[in-house]
């Protein structure tokens, strides 16, 4: 009595170890929500527009005071000149962006290249639109990818790409010369990049955030999806972008306001607030973050894991091999039962479990307290690096 495209994929591990962490009392590593506060002035932007009756529909694509503040923040930042009436659509958050995105572009028969370990929501996003996801491996320790596996994943078929930069799980960051290997054979074979940059501001070891749409001939063949969720702390508030050419914009609102109809309103108005935020904004986050990623870099190595220092984003992904059990599961199932600390085992970011069964993903977006009550934890893992359970 259930679709076909729903018996293809299974509900959301991340959002299921949260659900542990709370069952068994576990310092939750897992899910990428920050446990701190957002920025004052934000919250008080919301609870302005609130206050001033701003509680009915949006124009369906988004509210022009937030269309415009994406527009000047793209200029300043991605270097793009974006038409806020013709080439953004505001949907209910990045990842209704992704879906609105897809459905827009992709028909049945079209295969999507999607590079893992992934976010979770792409390969499931791909089978609900009707494509055909191809995976394309990123290997550790710099989780680069191999040029002509990447080429040989195009072919006639080819609709679509998705790249995410900052890339969660793996806190890679593209560099402008992999990003312009990928734009060469997007125009080669006429397909689209679709590039998730939620967390183009949390950055690391000097690196740039580069946007796919600003390499030369890419704006007009780039759907880029954005939030406020991560850089402004606000994850529950489901407030995101997208913005493209007109004609996949156009597209793209159609799709989205037969999903959701709008995103929140006063949202909106305190998301062009959050966006014409002093630049300082920006540096103290990555300073913030820079400090917690390497309180849990050094956690980790002390208690036994062998870490990917990430580039970008909140989030480690880790080598379990020395702990010495048989999956990721069951140590991932361990830790949340027996240590009190829940993590995402590496099989869910992979479309052949295998691949992942060694590896498990911490994120760092919380409060010192958080990590430190997690340190404590983890310290039992000492002494266990034996190679059995």
């Amino acid at each position: 009595m259930i679709s076909s495209k729903a018996g293809l994929f299974t509900e959301s591990v991340i959002r299921d170890m949260t659900r542990q962490a709370n069952l068994y009392g576990a310092i939750n590593l897992s899910q990428g929500f920050p446990d701190f506060s957002a920025p004052e002035e934000i919250k008080l932007a919301a609870c302005d527009a609130i206050n001033a009756d701003v509680n009915q529909y949006a124009i369906t694509w988004g509210a022009k005071t937030f269309r415009d503040a994406i527009a000047e923040k793209s200029s300043w930042y991605l270097g793009l000149e974006v038409d806020p009436e013709r080439e953004i659509t505001v949907t209910c958050g990045s990842t209704e962006a992704m879906m609105a995105a897809m459905m827009a572009i992709v028909n049945p028969g079209d295969e999507v290249i999607v590079f893992e370990p992934f976010y979770e929501n792409y390969g499931p996003d791909a089978i609900l639109s009707g494509a055909t996801p191809r995976y394309v491996t990123l290997r550790p320790p710099d989780w680069s990818f191999d040029p002509d596996e990447l080429a040989a994943a195009f072919n006639n078929n080819t609709k679509a790409i998705i790249i995410n930069t900052p890339n969660n799980p793996t806190g890679k960051v593209f560099s402008r010369k992999e990003l312009s290997t990928i734009a060469a054979l997007c125009h080669k074979w006429n397909v689209i990049a679709i590039t998730d940059e939620i967390y183009e501001h949390i950055l690391f070891n000097d690196k740039k955030h580069i946007a796919m749409a600003a390499l030369d001939g890419m704006q007009e063949r780039t759907i880029t999806i954005n939030g406020l969720s991560k850089t402004y702390s606000v994850t529950g508030w489901r407030v995101g972008y997208t913005i493209a050419p007109a004609e996949i914009t156009q597209a793209i609102r159609k799709v989205h306001d037969f999903l959701t109809v709008g995103a929140a309103a006063p949202l909106q108005e305190a998301g062009a607030h959050a966006l014409r935020m002093d630049r300082s904004y920006y540096q103290n986050l990555q300073r913030t973050y820079s400090e917690k990623r390497g309180r849990i870099l050094k956690v980790l190595g002390e208690a036994g894991f062998r870490c990917y220092e990430p580039d970008g984003a909140y989030y480690v992904m880790t080598d379990i091999s020395a702990f010495g059990y048989n999956s990721d599961l069951e140590f991932s199932n361990f830790l949340v039962k027996d240590i009190g600390v829940a993590v995402v085992p590496g099989s869910s970011f992979y479309h052949d479990p295998v691949l992942g069964r060694n590896q498990v993903r911490f994120t760092f977006c919380k409060r010192d307290e958080t990590l430190g009550a997690a340190e404590e934890r983890l310290a039992k893992l000492t002494g266990r690096l034996t190679g059995t359970p």
